[in-house]
């Protein structure tokens, strides 16, 4: 018997008892599904997060009073004993490290903008040094960016996200707008591309203005957040990351050999420690979706013993026509593995239904990744098959004599 008809006489067999085949497939298809959602998810945000979530390139470092991510009580209150980063510290980085050629500041708070009657809560307010936008890696589609007289002069200008424009200057042309933030009027000179949401939280609801405006308004008590793009990544980054880090180091006399007492942060930092998280995430939810695989196996492994059963005088026959142990072998493999193959398939199917559901209604991202879909295919055929050998082989050795006496 060669390949061919053994697999269309096991899907033959498989459509004979159409229900029994659905109900088996059923922990297959939770399994995988369960698995492909998962990663199909986690590998939509790790490219969300790398390429949009820090709004920064590979080439680019932070140097902060805290770490952007904690994840205890001890340590947000170590953070909290650390010096404030005073503009002063944006300036001697500016000035004096030669490995930077461009370097930045932020400091940011929320707020409410007004339109006339119109108004917007809970508004990104970013206080921008002029040249923020660039190494930020945003791009004003409308208008014009920040100029060096902008921060000079603590101008009452600023550039908004779509989203303002969106709810408090509709139909209008924004540029030359006038916008009320936290009560000071601004004069609208650009508007950002739109960059859409995070894990559903929008990324346009933003209004930058100088960082001289924004100390004007809000004090000099925040601490900066300086940005530093090194331009290319590698020796030349870490490079401009040791130079910028001794010359902080020395201003906020952190004694040799003691830890820093700011925080310097990379994309790659930001990265890594996402995929860490989601990474654990992601092993667990494949354990606990093993089960369920495992589970479907004994089931499939269950349903063939009941199908050799069934079948013992249709084997005997086979093998009093000439039929041989690896024909018989073959025949229930295939069976086997063709059942599960297909509650992989489907569970593939499901899987990436969901994951794309869940993005059309949260905005979770998320990316099929192909890799996962062969593993899948793979681990279901493989599933059916080692619980599958079991049966076949018991079907196999059955004796023809006594396979043809027994009762249909």
């Amino acid at each position: 018997m060669d390949f061919k008809e053994a697999f269309k006489i096991a899907l033959q067999s498989l459509w004979a008892n159409k229900l029994r085949t659905v109900l088996t497939l059923i922990g297959v298809v939770i399994g995988v599904s369960s698995v492909i959602a998962v990663i199909t998810l986690t590998n939509g945000v790790n490219q969300y997060v790398a390429t949009k979530v820090y709004g920064y390139g590979a080439d680019v470092f932070t140097l902060s009073k805290q770490s952007p991510v904690i994840f205890s009580y001890e340590q947000w209150q170590k953070f909290e004993k650390r010096k404030k980063l005073q503009i002063e510290d944006y300036y001697a980085i500016r000035d004096n490290c030669k490995a930077c050629p461009a370097v930045g500041a932020l400091l940011n708070t929320s707020g409410k903008v007004v339109v006339s009657n119109h108004s917007s809560d809970n508004t990104d307010i970013r206080g921008w040094t002029w040249n923020m936008p660039a190494i930020t890696n945003l791009n004003v589609v409308l208008g014009r960016s920040f100029v060096p007289a902008d921060e000079q002069y603590a101008a009452r200008v600023a550039i908004i996200g779509y989203d303002i424009v969106d709810k408090l200057l509709p139909n209008v042309d924004p540029i030359g707008q006038e916008v009320r933030v936290d009560g000071v009027p601004y004069t609208v000179i650009g508007v950002g591309e739109r960059q859409g949401s995070t894990l559903g939280q929008s990324q346009d609801n933003y209004v930058a203005v100088p960082i001289s405006a924004y100390q004007h308004t809000y004090g000099t008590n925040d601490s900066v957040t300086i940005y530093v793009k090194a331009g290319a990544v590698g020796a030349v980054l870490d490079r401009a990351a040791d130079e910028a880090r001794a010359l902080l180091r020395a201003r906020r006399h952190d004694a040799p050999g003691a830890e820093d007492s700011f925080e310097l942060s990379t994309n790659e930092t930001f990265v890594g420690l996402w995929k860490s998280i989601s990474q654990t995430f992601l092993f667990v939810v494949i354990g606990i979706a093993s089960i369920s695989l495992v589970v479907g196996g004994i089931v499939i492994m269950n349903i063939m013993l009941v199908s050799v059963t069934e079948r013992t005088r249709e084997i005997g026959v086979r093998k009093a026509l000439g039929a041989r142990y690896q024909d018989i072998l073959l025949q229930f493999l295939i069976e086997a593995g063709s059942m599960s193959l297909v509650g992989g398939i489907i569970g593939i199917l499901a899987g990436a239904g969901v994951a794309k559901l869940v993005t059309l209604i949260v905005g979770f991202p998320s990316d099929i990744a192909l890799w996962s879909v062969l593993v899948a295919i793979f681990v279901s055929a493989g599933i059916g098959i080692f619980f599958g050998v079991y049966p076949a082989r018991q079907a196999a050795m059955l004796d023809p004599i006594v396979a043809l006496r027994s009762e249909l």
